[in-house]
């Protein structure tokens, strides 16, 4: 295994970057403050994702020392006017859907505080894992403020929006239990477990062909926002453009073979 670092040299120092073969593992380093995010953090995140290093198919997002993510650090809040309040909310939501939207699968391996931005930035990733240590919060609405990084569109549609109101209006917590059935988390593991299942969970992935894998994370979303009929003539162009591809060939050699696929 390699270590790399992301540029700028001051934020190296809050998210590592660890590459083991088509996988890459980012930690965000902040124990101090829970992992708390914090703009440069969010800018070491940006610059990943903008520009991963080549060969890496599949990427694990987690926390250190206990914690995956507490949210904004309230510490370093900035005061803005409406329009710079705005302008760093929509650069939440860009980075958020970089995340998203880059073409890499991302698997989230959770414990201790998901919390606000924490749960805004889990929720833009793929694949969900919550040890028994895990806490789901938006306490935004006790704080007299709302949420900013994108939870209105990507936890509303998780939790639905009734009960996202509920949640903020009360700031309740859910543990990793609760989360998994309303499905804040895909998976509960025992505790030091997460990372095992991530690693296992993403060096599958990882086995997909590379188009099918960009054309889940591209459509599926994309098609729920759509009308009827507009998302299935998206589902015909997805599997028109994967099902002939070289790999999709390759794929169904493979099956007839009753062999293992070899995708580019």
């Amino acid at each position: 295994m390699s270590q790399a670092h992301v540029k700028p040299k001051a934020a190296a120092r809050i998210l590592t970057v660890e590459i083991d073969g088509p996988l890459a593992i980012l930690t965000m380093n902040r124990p101090e403050k829970r992992n708390a995010m914090c703009d440069a953090l969010l800018d070491a995140i940006d610059a990943f994702f903008a520009r991963p290093p080549e060969g890496v198919r599949v990427v694990i997002l987690t926390g250190k020392a206990g914690h995956f993510c507490s949210g904004l650090d309230l510490s370093e809040h900035v005061t803005r006017d409406a329009e710079g309040t705005m302008r760093h909310s929509r650069n939440w939501h860009r980075v958020m859907d970089l995340v998203q939207f880059s073409g890499l699968p991302v698997v989230s391996a959770m414990y201790g505080a998901v919390i606000g931005g924490g749960l805004e930035l889990a929720a833009s990733t793929h694949v969900r894992i919550a040890e028994p240590s895990a806490i789901f919060q938006l306490p935004e609405g006790r704080r007299g403020i709302y949420v900013g990084g994108g939870a209105s569109v990507r936890i509303g549609r998780i939790l639905g929006s009734d009960r996202m109101c509920e949640m903020m209006l009360t700031g309740r917590k859910y543990g990793a239990e609760e989360g998994l059935a309303l499905g804040l988390t895909h998976y509960v593991v025992g505790e030091g477990e997460a990372m095992s299942l991530a690693r296992e969970l993403a060096q599958k992935i990882a086995e997909n062909a590379q188009l099918s894998n960009f054309m889940m994370i591209q459509a599926i979303s994309r098609i729920s926002d759509m009308s009827r009929s507009d998302g299935l003539f998206t589902e015909s162009l997805a599997a028109a453009v994967s099902q002939t591809s070289a790999d999709a060939q390759e794929g169904l050699r493979a099956f007839l073979e009753k062999r293992k696929p070899e995708f580019r």
